[in-house]
């Protein structure tokens, strides 16, 4: 008789949330923890992993983005993957797998739901979920990639009630 495989652990993440005095933001942490995890169960991620998340001011994203992809402008968010898709790297048994850096413009996800003609909260919340998706591979340079990608943010944003208003 075959050996039944063990169940597929549970997310377990930690998620760090770093919030930069100047950005001026003051973010619902238990929110902001629910849609990253519905992002990553969404994309079957178990286990323990660790995702990082920063909250700045332009003059800080914008430097970042600057060293980092060679644009001296402010951008709403970056995302710093540090896996490839191989899982390659050996852990020890329960060791967590970080899975990268969230970076989000807080006066720029104030400046676009005022755009959109939405809560900052949510604004906030699709940020985080679209660079969560770009941190496991996700892209939105054609129209069919980006039509996945909105089909997942709004996913995760619909298991806290952060859905787009009509």
């Amino acid at each position: 008789m075959p050996e039944t495989p063990p169940p597929a652990a549970p997310l377990d993440l930690d998620l760090r949330i770093h919030v930069r005095r100047k950005s001026g933001a003051r973010p619902d942490r238990p929110t902001l923890r629910m849609v990253c995890a519905a992002a990553l169960a969404g994309e079957g991620v178990i286990g323990p992993v660790i995702l990082t998340l920063t909250l700045v001011d332009d003059d800080e994203i914008r430097e970042i983005n600057r060293r980092h992809r060679r644009i001296d402008r402010p951008t709403d968010v970056l995302s710093f993957p540090l896996i490839d898709g191989t899982d390659g790297f050996a852990l020890p048994p329960g060791a967590p797998r970080e899975l990268g850096d969230v970076v989000v413009s807080y006066p720029r996800a104030i400046a676009q739901a005022e755009e959109y003609g939405h809560t900052v909260e949510r604004e906030l919340a699709y940020l985080v979920v679209h660079g969560v998706l770009h941190i496991l591979g996700h892209d939105h340079e054609d129209p069919a990639e980006q039509a996945i990608m909105r089909a997942r943010e709004e996913a995760a944003l619909g298991v806290v009630g952060l859905v787009r208003a009509p």
